[in-house]
């Protein structure tokens, strides 16, 4: 038998965030030798899980799987299981580890990186969005994996980041492997996988069991993976603040971007600072020095900018961009050049360091 079989037998069975998943593995390391002693009658159901799981262990066979196995094999997704050396080290030791991670993308960059989080609201103010993307860029390109889950608002913007940054990010889903949630950020799903990034989740292609509740319990593999998680900006009431209490569990530390009393957005991130659960992220280096990182070692290798190393178009936009984000229309009417050839001059101007792309092709001169 493959014993792939028998990990997707288990873990059916047993279903995600099960928070007895590590003691039944510390009873039985193996699913093929429980498999056969439950086939041969010589024991009973482990007595920690439920009667559900239990059933569904002596109804079902390893061998009712091949058919998920050859659709997974067929379609790029990889199967890994607890005894898989790509398998999330960071994930091995949780109570309630998965049992089986479907993953797109590349496996390599799961384990032996550096590990960032980055999560905050799915309706961010502009504030929160451009917090969120800087840091993740900086980081990124101090050679950090950004670690989120893929929605809406701020965990896109990390992950975009990273992309910008060309480097690899991990995006943990809560939905089947095989579904992309919100259905807009497919382009980015597949920048990811591209770049060397993963997309991981407990759910198997074609998933329809329940869905109440997949996404909070997702949020605790991002901050399992995550060395240190960042919020750039959250509500009293948010998902987010559930995936703080998984980090505070798991003893990550916890960086919050304080944000304005007057911003209902930032309520959560400003409470998590005001009670001490978290401590202030304002800039790139309070990451780096939870790493253990040289936040210098960037700006020791980058070379000064200068005018004169671009084209007059690019200059004629670098005179009109400062430390507030312009959109491509105001660098327009300042210029008076056309849009084709004012973003060719930014592109120009990021390339040789003089400028920075954010959210919704804003731009910000270095």
């Amino acid at each position: 038998m493959d014993k792939t079989l028998a990990w997707l037998w288990l873990a059916d069975a047993v279903g995600s965030a099960c928070q007895y998943a590590r003691e039944l593995l510390d009873l039985w390391p193996d699913p093929e030798e429980l498999y056969e002693s439950l086939r041969a009658g010589q024991v009973a159901p482990p007595f920690c899980l439920s009667d559900g799981a239990a059933s569904q262990l002596l109804d079902t066979t390893p061998f009712d799987y091949e058919e998920r196995q050859d659709h997974c094999l067929l379609t790029g997704v990889d199967i890994l299981t607890p005894d898989d050396p790509a398998y999330p080290a960071r994930l091995r030791d949780l109570p309630d580890l998965p049992l089986v991670l479907y993953v797109t993308g590349d496996k390599s960059c799961l384990n032996d990186r550096r590990y960032v989080g980055m999560i905050g609201t799915r309706r961010p103010s502009a504030y929160g969005r451009q917090a969120a993307y800087d840091l993740s860029l900086a980081a990124a390109r101090q050679g950090a994996v950004i670690v989120s889950g893929l929605a809406d608002g701020l965990d896109s913007e990390g992950h975009r980041a990273a992309v910008a940054a060309g480097v690899p990010t991990i995006a943990f889903l809560g939905t089947a492997i095989d579904v992309t949630y919100p259905a807009a950020n497919g382009p980015l799903r597949r920048q990811i996988e591209a770049l060397g990034g993963a997309v991981c989740s407990e759910y198997p292609p074609q998933y329809q069991g329940k869905t109440k509740g997949t996404f909070l319990a997702r949020n605790r593999l991002i901050a399992a993976q995550a060395e240190v998680l960042c919020v750039a900006e959250a509500r009293l009431r948010s998902g987010t603040l559930n995936t703080v209490s998984h980090a505070e569990d798991y003893g990550r530390p916890v960086l919050a971007v304080p944000g304005s009393i007057y911003s209902t957005q930032s309520h959560g991130t400003n409470e998590l600072l005001r009670t001490h659960r978290a401590e202030p992220l304002c800039e790139a280096a309070d990451i780096f020095r939870q790493l253990g990182l040289d936040a210098q070692s960037e700006e020791d290798t980058t070379t000064e900018f200068s005018p004169a190393l671009v084209s007059d178009d690019a200059r004629a936009v670098y005179e009109k961009l400062g430390p507030t984000a312009q959109g491509i229309d105001t660098l327009c009417a300042a210029t008076g050049l056309p849009a084709g050839r004012v973003l060719a001059a930014c592109t120009e101007l990021e390339l040789f360091g003089g400028a920075q792309a954010l959210p919704g092709r804003r731009y910000i001169a270095l």
